[in-house]
């Protein structure tokens, strides 16, 4: 490639071999690679649950085997403003929000790219199982690595791994972002991304993939939120207003929730088939603080034909045209045919095909037209 293609991308390096093998590809293609580390939470950043210092030494060992510099950049102030103050108010109101969803549209794609930009990058890339097409005004495809804001549409695409793809985390950027964006794993297979680091030596080639969100890491969840959030305890009931045990704060339940309530061994009223069917968190009566379960999978209280979505995002800047489109309402979840109504004040509806399993207010309703993410909404309640 000649120094014409050549292209300064500065790239998110978090220690994981995803992002690690996007930073050799594009060095690969002959690129100026730099790589930066975000730093996005202080707190018990000591704790055995926090493995931020860990990873920045994974990071930077990487990037001397690939041989780029690297930057520690500190966004835990941002983070804490944008990210985690709206995670508290929606739990806080009973919801369940997806705090990678919002990370990706204030810190990564927001703090990250102004930095980059900063720098004198033309592109950033991130290590996201997902992809970025450009299509110009009069029908081809450019090359993304080429295209500049203003030369057509962007369009994300999900990854060519379906057990990886990561558009649903993704669906809030917008044309700006996605006109300065790579995702050169999104074009890959885990099993070849892994592979690919260990034919390379890199030193985190076998490092597990992370898990649990953003800033909890992998510490129980309920001990971490404790300490943020006022938590009163209540009754748990089932449908019939039936008082089966306590519950430790509304905050720390989720729709479908069937570990952690302590009422297995309360057995049902409705006779022989039901005595052994799960529990199963399906309501929160927020006004009289009680939670409200039910018992088996199949409970017509978990299942939903329809939702009403707000804090509506849409890739292309406008809502789709088409009202026949699939969605997901959970992340790991297959798309759902639906019909799709546009709504005023920027919210929109959905009517599913198949009724939806704990469709949950929070969470975000990401909606697809084949392999093409259009955006989506925060779910605000579901029918």
């Amino acid at each position: 490639m000649g120094t014409a293609n050549k292209q300064r991308v500065v790239v998110g390096l978090s220690g994981g071999v995803d992002s690690a093998v996007t930073a050799w590809l594009l060095k690969q293609h002959g690129h100026e690679v730099v790589g930066i580390f975000m730093k996005n939470w202080e707190d018990d950043d000591d704790s055995e649950y926090c493995s931020s210092r860990q990873d920045f030494l994974d990071a930077a060992a990487v990037a001397d085997v690939i041989g780029i510099e690297l930057e520690h950049v500190n966004f835990a102030a941002e983070y804490k403003d944008r990210v985690f103050a709206e995670f508290l108010r929606e739990y806080a109101a009973g919801r369940t929000p997806n705090p990678d969803v919002l990370c990706n549209a204030e810190i990564k794609f927001k703090a990250f790219l102004d930095h980059a930009m900063r720098l004198g990058a033309e592109k950033i890339a991130t290590g996201h199982y997902a992809r970025v097409r450009c299509v110009a005004p009069q029908g081809g495809v450019l090359d993304p690595v080429h295209a500049r804001p203003g030369d057509g549409r962007f369009e994300l695409l999900k990854g060519l791994d379906p057990s990886k793809d990561q558009s649903y985390f993704l669906h809030r950027l917008t044309q700006a972002q996605l006109s300065r964006t790579l995702f050169p794993v999104g074009e890959l297979h885990k099993t070849d991304v892994r592979r690919i680091a260990q034919e390379i030596g890199l030193p985190n080639a076998k490092k597990k993939d992370s898990t649990g969100i953003c800033f909890i890491g992998e510490r129980p969840f309920r001990e971490f939120l404790n300490r943020y959030l006022n938590h009163a305890p209540g009754a748990i009931e089932d449908e019939q207003g039936r008082r089966l045990g306590r519950h430790v704060g509304l905050s720390f339940y989720t729709l479908g929730q069937r570990q952690g309530l302590g009422i297995g061994g309360v057995k049902s009223t409705e006779g022989p088939q039901g005595e052994h069917a799960p529990w199963y968190v399906a309501r929160k009566d927020l006004a009289r603080n009680v939670l409200v379960v039910v018992q088996g999978h199949a409970h017509p209280w978990l299942q939903s034909l329809t939702l009403v979505a707000d804090d509506t995002s849409w890739i292309a800047g406008h809502p789709p045209a088409d009202l026949r489109c699939h969605a997901k309402t959970r992340y790991r979840q297959s798309d759902a045919a639906c019909a799709f109504e546009a709504r005023a004040e920027g919210r929109f509806g959905l009517r599913f095909d198949e009724p939806q399993w704990a469709v949950t207010p929070g969470q975000s309703a990401v909606l697809y037209d084949g392999d093409i993410c259009l955006g989506g909404g925060v779910i605000a309640a579901a029918g």
